[in-house]
């Protein structure tokens, strides 16, 4: 049995009360988790659900970026469920908070959706949604895609995976072996997974307003030196009440959304 699927039951039962309906699903190999979900979204599944791989070939991170996964190396997966909150703002970063929390005290959270360890991106985030069919509810299917290494990268395996943006230099790994010795891929997601749930559903009713606190005791950006990517540069400020960043530059003080700038350390 895989160290996955090992977990697979004790993950089930620790959120299936607070999510009835909700199932774990491991495979040993797929081109995306979150592509998978997405699909079985489209043709009108839309139960909550669990998916991990063992091995992930085709993942797909931010601004095109792809994220590949090899057995053993590192964890990949994908939940799904319906959702309903009055406003999505801020929830890729109560994802973060959520997993980091989890993880380890030394992993930070690099705006919008990058774990970071030791300043080197331990993680990352991806948050889409779909249609559920029920506009009565106002709920939408949202997947939320994460990959986090277990062991640390081969710098050139990650450069490799830099994207489209062939002048931006991939971040330098790092691999949660390094402060969590021993720790398999499913010990790390029975870990993560019910505190994410929880914390979704928390979001659903609350809003990013209740994960902003504790956003930035991870905000690895506070106070930083950064370089937007139109080239404008200054010092990150912390987050507004929807989860934008705030950026102190020449001109004043700026709101950024996720969707706007890829927004690196100078």
């Amino acid at each position: 049995m895989s160290d996955l699927l090992a977990h697979v039951e004790g993950i089930w039962q620790a959120v299936v009360p607070a999510l009835p309906g909700f199932t774990v699903e491991v495979l040993p190999s797929i081109d995306s988790t979150s592509s998978e979900l997405m699909r079985r979204a489209r043709a009108g599944l839309i139960e909550p659900v669990l998916l991990a791989a063992e091995e992930q070939t085709a993942g797909r991170g931010r601004l095109g970026k792809g994220w590949h996964s090899k057995a053993g190396q590192s964890l990949t997966f994908s939940l799904a469920l319906p959702l309903a909150p009055a406003d999505w703002s801020g929830l890729s970063l109560a994802v973060g908070v959520s997993l980091a929390e989890s993880l380890h005290p030394d992993v930070m959270l690099k705006w919008p959706n990058d774990l970071w360890l030791q300043q080197r991106k331990l993680g990352g985030i991806l948050v889409e949604t779909a249609g559920t069919g029920d506009s009565a509810t106002r709920q939408r299917l949202v997947v939320i895609g994460v990959g986090i290494n277990i062991a640390r990268p081969l710098d050139q395996s990650v450069s490799a995976l830099a994207g489209p943006d062939a002048a931006v230099a991939a971040m330098a790994p790092a691999g949660l072996a390094e402060v969590l010795v021993g720790l398999g891929a499913g010990e790390v997601l029975a870990r993560v997974a019910p505190a994410l749930v929880r914390d979704v559903l928390a979001f659903e009713t609350r809003g990013f307003a209740a994960f902003a606190p504790r956003f930035a005791q991870r905000d690895a950006l506070q106070g930083r030196a950064v370089r937007l990517s139109d080239g404008t540069q200054g010092t990150a400020s912390g987050v507004n009440a929807q989860g934008a960043l705030r950026v102190l530059g020449a001109s004043g003080l700026q709101t950024i959304t996720s969707s706007e700038v890829s927004v690196r350390p100078c």
